[in-house]
């Protein structure tokens, strides 16, 4: 009979006999917490590998910085290099005696004599006085 909400046409229910099951005791496994000293020695190394992290990169800015440096002072020898050729050229351009006579008539200097300036192996210019 079906039950619509009606309390008179409710079937009553016999009693069931409750049977409990049998429960076994099962073992839970619970977690113990880290003990203190555990927890710090764990801390203790975290923030020596963190330290070491640390001197490991300053060392590598170090040496990158270090790099630079050397970097700049090689590009600049260079630069001195290359400007110390230049006025080496523009020396031995300079010492050329005919280019010193033309730029001193020019100037309006005149020769006393004709032997009076004379310029040596080495390069060292050497007036001669033929005056006795």
């Amino acid at each position: 009979m079906a039950y619509y909400g009606n309390l008179a046409l409710r079937p009553e229910r016999k009693p069931q006999e409750t049977v409990q099951p049998v429960r076994h005791k099962e073992k839970v496994i619970r977690r113990r917490q880290l003990p203190l000293g555990e927890k710090l020695l764990y801390l203790f190394t975290i923030a020596v590998c963190v330290i070491v992290a640390c001197l490991i990169l300053n060392r590598y800015a170090q040496l990158y910085q270090m790099n630079r440096h050397i970097q700049e002072m090689n590009r600049q020898y260079e630069q001195t290099t290359v400007q110390m050729k230049e006025m080496q050229r523009e020396v031995e351009r300079l010492k050329d005696p005919q280019l010193i006579m033309n730029k001193a008539k020019a100037m309006g200097m005149v020769q006393i004599d004709p032997r009076g300036i004379t310029v040596s192996e080495n390069g060292n210019a050497v007036a001669m006085n033929t005056k006795k």
